[in-house]
């Protein structure tokens, strides 16, 4: 099966796409899009590993599913378009950075300005229904985005893992530690960012282990 998707995770990933389950997800996600209203844009669907090359990848942040209001997801986990309202999480994650970092200075919610810079926004699930949280969810994607992650973890070293909340730490308890830097913390929903998000100070431990590595840091601004 041909899949567009940058030819660095083309080639780490081949043996995922001739796989049976993304035959299905495939043909079930074209099926989706023909049927009912789909986000994000077939186009955004891979807009992730299209603007983080494999061998670019210096930070992942994991999310869960799309956001699934009309004009809301554009192919990067907790990101929005440029011309749409900041939703609550990532409303939290900018009060984060200001209070770690320092006040920032885009106040669009696209980020990505983060994914050209090496920070990979992967959602478990990348594409949903509209107006239906998780509805793609169990259809194959959670399979695809494990065998992106486990790539990672073997054949890179010196990453920054940030997983908010059990889901995404549930996700990333195979990551080699050894290797990589794993940051946790609760999610930054307004239901559960006070219980450990506010204050987990990632985005400058992130920096500071890129930088311990002789890397540059990420401008979280």
């Amino acid at each position: 099966m041909e899949v567009d998707i940058n030819p660095s995770w083309k080639k780490e990933l081949k043996e995922e796409f001739d796989k049976p389950y993304f035959k299905e997800l495939t043909d079930f996600v074209r099926g989706e899009y023909l049927s009912q209203t789909v986000y994000p844009r077939p186009n955004n669907i891979f807009r992730a590993f299209a603007l983080c090359p494999f061998d670019e990848v210096k930070v992942v942040i994991l999310g869960q599913d799309p956001y699934h209001g009309e004009g809301q997801a554009n192919g990067l986990s907790f990101a929005v378009g440029k011309d749409v309202r900041l939703p609550p999480s990532l409303q939290n994650i900018c009060k984060e950075i200001a209070d770690d970092i320092g006040e920032i200075i885009h106040t669009d919610g696209d980020l990505s300005r983060w994914a050209k810079q090496g920070v990979l926004l992967l959602n478990a699930t990348l594409s949903v229904r509209a107006g239906q949280a998780g509805s793609h969810q169990g259809k194959g994607w959670e399979d695809f985005t494990d065998a992106v992650i486990q790539r990672l973890s073997e054949k890179r070293e010196g990453l920054v893992f940030m997983l908010w909340g059990n889901y995404a730490k549930a996700k990333g308890a195979h990551i080699d530690r050894k290797k990589h830097l794993v940051l946790e913390a609760a999610h930054p929903s307004p239901f559960s960012a006070h219980s450990g998000f506010f204050g987990c100070k990632h985005f400058s431990k992130a920096n500071m282990y890129l930088e311990e590595r002789g890397q540059k840091p990420i401008d979280w601004l």
